[in-house]
């Protein structure tokens, strides 16, 4: 990020005039732009590049220092129809700075434009989300969702899989006069201990989300950081984290989760690494198991560990199964929809201000079409998952992001 510069930028607006307008300033000229708030930080923070083609990479993108700086916005599954994104920072704006905004040396190069552009922006106009051109995904009835869960632990039970992670997507209609940005601080002020995110672009649409699962960092201190994130239960009144009792299902899920973790270490012949968990973990309205991996990169001669372990771990037991391609066989062949982002993963790249690279798991989303929301939930499975529970697991995890559209959001057919 040394490449950038800080420049002053419409003193006269308030934080939020500055960000709408930002935002504003992508989508009236068919650009990307990203907003997203750090788990237990003040503030957020955007990213908008100016490119409107050439912002697509085939590849995950690289955690070494020397990498390009931005945001990254993948699929669950890279295709034709679900492209990865890499967006340039060519704009970042810290809203714990309102009074500057950086930019890169081709923002530099445009000034006079976008300060033009900026201003003729009103503050109060709607906004021109991206929308994605891919038909609405098919939704799942509790018949149908409970007879996948069925056929996954018929695979189990005959040993194709191990575990599998099976998800469903629900339609909501919109309530009146719905604010994606005003949804976005919502969400925000909800979930202060989950990565928030508003992420808008060409081919990809708009999605939403509070997601609590790492799926690779590193921070300032050179310090690389994943976890296994699996279990759930609900947080009931007067329960205690500490306290709360798992049963062997939730137990043996989580244990496949952190042992393909450290498989991925010895792939790549590491051995030096920490780890700790399982604990219980609260997220929302809603108990996980999680342990815990750190490895210190000046201690251990891998400097590109962190790209070789995300594209190992992508996508994780958590999200696809184990084994990892027989799991995404049976996905495909049974579970009736194209998740498209979700259980993809997000987050900035080589941002020092953003906290150096952080990418998590795009779970607890929505996909925002012009009158509802597309919202998605998924279970993992293993030979001991009741149908019914499943269900009604992944209502409950629809709860978390599905709460900014209100208790009046009503199913939309």
């Amino acid at each position: 990020m040394s490449s950038l510069q800080r420049i002053p930028w419409n003193p006269a607006l308030s934080t939020t005039e500055r960000r709408r307008q930002l935002v504003a300033l992508a989508l009236t000229s068919g650009r990307p732009v990203a907003l997203w708030r750090l788990p237990n930080a003040e503030h957020a923070r955007l990213c908008l590049s100016l490119k409107v083609d050439g912002a697509y990479v085939g590849l995950p993108p690289a955690l070494e220092p020397t990498a390009p700086a931005g945001f990254a916005f993948f699929p669950f599954r890279d295709s034709d129809h679900n492209p990865p994104l890499f967006l340039p920072a060519d704009l970042f704006f810290d809203l714990g700075r309102p009074d500057e905004i950086q930019v890169s040396p081709v923002a530099a190069a445009r000034l006079p434009e976008l300060r033009q552009r900026f201003t003729a922006l009103p503050t109060a106009a709607g906004l021109p989300w991206h929308v994605s051109a891919q038909p609405v995904p098919a939704t799942a009835t509790q018949l149908e969702y409970e007879a996948l869960v069925a056929a996954g632990v018929t695979a189990i039970e005959a040993g194709t899989v191990q575990k599998v992670v099976s998800s469903r997507a629900v339609r909501r209609l919109l309530p009146a006069g719905f604010d994606a940005l005003a949804a976005f601080d919502e969400l925000q002020e909800r979930y202060p201990n989950a990565f928030v995110s508003l992420v808008s672009a060409p081919g990809a649409g708009t999605w939403l989300g509070a997601t609590p699962e790492v799926l690779a960092e590193i921070d300032e201190q050179h310090v690389f950081r994943t976890m296994a994130l699996a279990g759930t239960q609900p947080l009931l009144p007067g329960m205690k984290p500490a306290t709360a009792r798992w049963a062997h299902k939730d137990l043996e899920e989580h244990a496949m989760v952190a042992r393909y973790i450290v498989n991925c270490f010895k792939q790549l012949r590491l051995r030096e690494y920490d780890e700790r968990g399982p604990r219980t973990v609260t997220a929302g309205q809603l108990l996980h198991l999680r342990t815990d991996f750190a490895v210190h990169l000046r201690e251990v001669p891998f400097p590109s560990l962190g790209t070789d372990m995300l594209r190992l771990l992508h996508p994780t037991p958590a999200v696809g199964g184990v084994p990892k391609q027989p799991a995404l066989e049976f996905l495909r062949r049974h579970e009736g929809y194209d998740r498209a982002y979700y259980a993809g993963f997000l987050g900035p790249v080589n941002l020092p201000d953003a906290g150096q690279s952080r990418l998590y798991v795009n779970l607890r989303c929505l996909q925002l079409r012009p009158q509802e929301a597309i919202l998605y939930a998924g279970t993992g499975l293993t030979a001991d998952s009741e149908p019914a529970r499943e269900w009604q697991e992944t209502e409950l995890k629809l709860r978390t992001v599905g709460a900014i559209l209100g208790e009046s959001a009503k199913v939309s057919i």
